[in-house]
């Protein structure tokens, strides 16, 4: 009975170690669940996007903020879907988004002493939106300048047209109202502007412009700081045409003038350029202003007493100082294409009255229009200078523009 006894406690003790066994077994496997595939990474919770910021300068409720420089918006977790500000009478001031989305700046100076509200809408990446507002004023002017410019709108000129714009003031920040002044062709050449003084803006292509080509110029003066204090007022869209290529040669040497109109040759006409001591300028000019009549009177150019002439005909001026290109009935016939004569001016044979249109001068006249081309060579006298008139082709395109 012993015996029997000692095997009993044996095959329990086995027993119970199986079942020991079979516990860890089944805890390593989870309790009842399904079982997940080692080779597979285990999930990451993504964390929530942080939402868009958006800020706005200058803050709410700013006063005396800066025409230039001073409003921008900017977006930080996220991109700006859009911006509006709102000037006085309700005009929306344009700009543009940065490439990536996130700032965004006004093209154009502010107006003086105005009220702006800004509303900019932004969203972070997962497509929260969120939009933020603020308004300020604008710093007033201690005095403006004013602008005036020599092509009317919507008006058909020659190939040598230039535009020049003149200020009131002297301008100090030149380099600020010249780019200001927008002047693109629809050809996409090149134009640039050049500073004579402080007062005069002149801007031209490198080349006389190509005939038919559309130019428009968009002042944006308004809120230009031309000098510590004084701002400009102008902001204006205006535009003008180029006609035909018209340019006329006079050889001092020939006594001769050739009309050339797109690379054709029109006529050939006599001429007298000035006289020995009072010798014509050589150069490119352009025609700037057409009188059927017109008083020339010299004491108003240096010639005093020497002539005064209150019914010239079909006068077209070249210069500021008084050259013109214009009818001449005083003079012999025998005088045009064989003498010298003038005060510089380039005379053409006349008829008193302006009333014949056979003549050289009426056919001349008749056959121009302002921001067309004459160019005299061979006189003796220098080029002349490029502000005295519209006469900025006699500069170089490098030294134009240059430096302002």
């Amino acid at each position: 009975m012993a015996r029997s006894s000692g095997r009993g406690r044996r095959g329990g003790a086995a027993v119970a170690l199986l079942g020991a066994l079979a516990l860890t077994l089944a805890g390593c496997s989870g309790s009842g669940g399904a079982e997940r595939d080692p080779r597979e990474p285990a999930a990451v919770e993504e964390p929530e996007a942080p939402p868009v910021r958006i800020a706005i300068a200058p803050g709410d409720g700013a006063q005396d903020v800066a025409t230039w420089g001073e409003l921008a918006v900017s977006a930080r977790d996220g991109v700006l879907t859009g911006v509006t500000v709102t000037g006085p009478d309700g005009e929306e001031v344009p700009g543009e988004l940065s490439a990536d989305g996130t700032g965004w700046e006004p093209d154009e100076h502010l107006a003086n002493d105005a009220r702006y509200t800004v509303t900019a809408a932004g969203e972070n990446g997962e497509g929260a939106a969120a939009e933020a507002t603020a308004a300020f004023e604008t710093v007033a002017a201690d005095a403006t300048f004013g602008t005036e410019w020599n092509v009317p709108d919507g008006a058909e000129v020659g190939v040598g047209m230039e535009l020049s714009v003149t200020f009131d003031e002297p301008i100090e920040d030149t380099a600020a109202v010249r780019d200001a002044i927008r002047v693109t062709a629809d050809s996409g050449v090149e134009v640039r502007g050049h500073w004579f003084g402080t007062q005069r803006l002149d801007f031209r292509p490198e080349k006389y412009w190509a005939p038919g080509t559309e130019v428009s110029v968009a002042f944006r003066l308004r809120g230009v700081e031309g000098a510590p204090g004084v701002y400009g007022t102008l902001r204006e869209d205006v535009a003008f045409t180029i006609g035909r290529a018209q340019v006329s040669t006079v050889d001092v040497d020939t006594l001769t003038m050739e009309v050339v109109r797109d690379g054709e040759l029109l006529r050939t006409l006599p001429v007298t350029t000035g006289a020995a001591e009072t010798p014509t300028w050589n150069g490119r000019m352009v025609v700037t202003e057409k009188l059927v009549e017109t008083r020339m009177d010299g004491s108003t150019v240096g010639f005093e007493g020497e002539y005064d002439i209150e019914d010239v005909p079909h006068a077209m001026r070249l210069s500021t100082s008084g050259t013109f290109i214009h009818g001449n009935y005083w003079a012999p016939p025998s005088t045009f294409g064989s003498t010298n004569a003038s005060h510089g001016c380039v005379g053409l044979e006349d008829e008193q009255g302006a009333d014949d249109p056979d003549t050289p001068g009426a056919w001349f006249f008749a056959q121009s229009m302002v921001g067309d081309v004459v160019e005299v060579i061979n006189s003796a006298d220098d080029v002349i200078a490029p502000d005295n008139g519209l006469n900025g082709w006699n500069m170089d395109w490098d030294e134009w523009g240059a430096g302002q």
